[in-house]
């Protein structure tokens, strides 16, 4: 299991993401300089009726919004969970913009039809 990583320079200050990818999740870091824990979201893609990811933040009281929003963005992208950390010292309002940036050049594999499981939603043929 490798960890991969990204990183974007602005304004001569580097903000990072070092990331895994496993069969059915993707752990996410996004810190500056240093690996840090922040605070933690997780989210699944949404299916079927549900468009947007579900999502929760586990812990941590700042970047509350950016982090479950870069967890669902992550989760939308791959079709897997997404466990994400948020270590920054923006503003929430740069952190959001600045974070989606390095996100988007992010490699994730999808999980394609094949890979998910079928269910059959039938409560007679579940029973």
């Amino acid at each position: 299991m490798d960890m991969m990583e990204e990183k974007l320079e602005v304004n001569s200050r580097f903000f990072k993401i070092n990331y895994i990818q496993l069969e059915n999740a993707i752990v996410a870091f996004f810190f500056e300089d240093r690996v840090r824990m922040g605070t933690v979201a997780i989210a699944m893609p949404g299916t079927g009726e549900v468009a947007a990811g579900r999502s929760s933040v586990l812990i941590g009281g700042k970047y509350m919004m950016t982090t479950r929003a870069l967890a669902e963005r992550l989760a939308g992208r791959s079709g897997k969970m997404a466990l994400v950390s948020l270590f920054t010292e923006l503003d929430e309002t740069e952190a959001l913009r600045t974070y989606a940036k390095l996100l988007d050049k992010v490699s994730v594999t999808a999980q394609t039809e094949t890979n998910q499981p079928r269910f059959n939603y039938s409560i007679g043929k579940n029973i």
